[in-house]
């Protein structure tokens, strides 16, 4: 069971927030959200490539806001940035964003790191997965993994939030409940993703150019995605024991947007059409339980499946079930925005938390 989703009272002052990495997919993202959040002000902004230029020159959508026609990008400097703002969001390639996460805690901010480096709790997984030494070690203790829905009261009260990935989230609100409820088995999991281009980033490499990605469906990174790391971390947690899973990630031809399918054998055994039916009442209640008072999960009911269609640009979760006697199997399927409850909404509900704002401000 989750923890309470009660939203706290206004602060009394608007927090100062910084976006370093401002530029990308995510950082754009936020500075969208934060521009029209109504409890925060977004006092600074960084990129290298942009510095000196106004939000408003850089991306002209913006540019009706008073905020983003005064506001200039800068260069990456954790002293400045500390006495700028009180909050830092790090939209950063994993690796970069420790450089920064390190000196901005010790100077007094909380950090709302978008990276991977702080979602790990063992370095030696981070090397395994991520191919080279963390580079803050000695922090892994002190972060706190930002997937609301499952570690809500611990992110009031962190200095550090590593925001959960786009794929993880599709996985975990989906099969944590059902781990810690005993509903499933904890071998034999399988997940397959599909995911927008923009979930690789802003970047000019081949694989992502127009002309390569459209019409055009793959997989990749198979079978050992970066992202498993922190999958199986988290459901080993739920279930009580390590938990290894199949998971095949998907680019598809769309600009955002993660559907994800869930394959697994439940534990008490379906052989027949009744047998599937208590099954998914069983799901059911599991997830009124998880989720009923969550303002960001919606579950499904009736023949309604998850279609990003209908996420994209929201902080919403879509989650749908079905038990199928044929095979015996639970199937689950999700679906979310990858820069929005995958990234940049993910991180700013974290905030709303950390301030003691309705976790909504902003979202809706």
């Amino acid at each position: 069971m989750t923890d309470s989703a009660q939203d706290g009272g206004a602060s009394p002052r608007r927090v100062r927030v910084g976006v370093v990495g401002a530029s990308g997919y995510s950082g754009e993202e936020l500075v969208r959200l934060l521009l029209g959040h109504p409890h925060v002000e977004l006092s600074a902004v960084t990129s290298r490539q942009y510095a000196g230029q106004t939000v408003a020159q850089v991306f002209p959508r913006f540019s009706s806001h008073p905020g983003a026609r005064a506001l200039v990008f800068s260069e990456p400097r954790a002293e400045v940035l500390a006495r700028e703002a009180d909050v830092i969001f790090l939209a950063l390639p994993h690796g970069v964003a420790a450089e920064y996460a390190v000196p901005l805690v010790q100077l007094g901010c909380r950090v709302i790191d978008l990276s991977a480096d702080f979602r790990l709790r063992r370095r030696e997984v981070y090397q395994e997965f991520y191919g080279h030494p963390h580079p803050a070690p000695e922090m892994l203790s002190q972060a706190v993994y930002g997937l609301p829905e499952l570690y809500r009261e611990r992110i009031r009260d962190a200095t550090l939030v590593a925001a959960a990935g786009c794929y993880p989230t599709g996985v975990l609100v989906p099969w944590v409940p059902l781990l810690r409820a005993g509903l499933i088995r904890p071998e034999g999991l399988v997940a397959d993703a599909l995911s927008g281009v923009s979930g690789a980033g802003r970047k000019a490499e081949l694989d992502y150019l127009f002309v390569e990605c459209n019409e055009s469906l793959r997989p990749y990174a198979v079978p050992k995605h970066r992202h498993l790391s922190e999958i199986e971390q988290e459901l080993s947690v739920a279930a009580g024991q390590s938990v290894v899973i199949q998971f095949t990630p998907h680019l598809v031809p769309v600009n955002r947007g993660i559907l994800t399918t869930l394959y697994a054998m439940p534990v008490a055994e379906v052989r027949d059409a009744a047998g599937a039916a208590k099954l998914a009442e069983a799901v059911g209640a599991c997830y009124e339980a998880a989720y009923g008072q969550e303002p960001f999960v919606r579950r499904l009911s009736g023949k309604a499946l998850p279609d990003t269609k209908n996420v994209v640009g929201t902080n919403q979760i879509e989650l749908a079930w079905r038990a199928d006697p044929r095979t015996g199997r639970l199937l689950v399927m999700s679906a979310e925005d990858n820069i929005v409850k995958g990234a940049s909404g993910q991180a700013l509900q974290c905030l709303n938390l950390m301030c003691g704002y309705p976790e909504t401000a902003g979202l809706l």
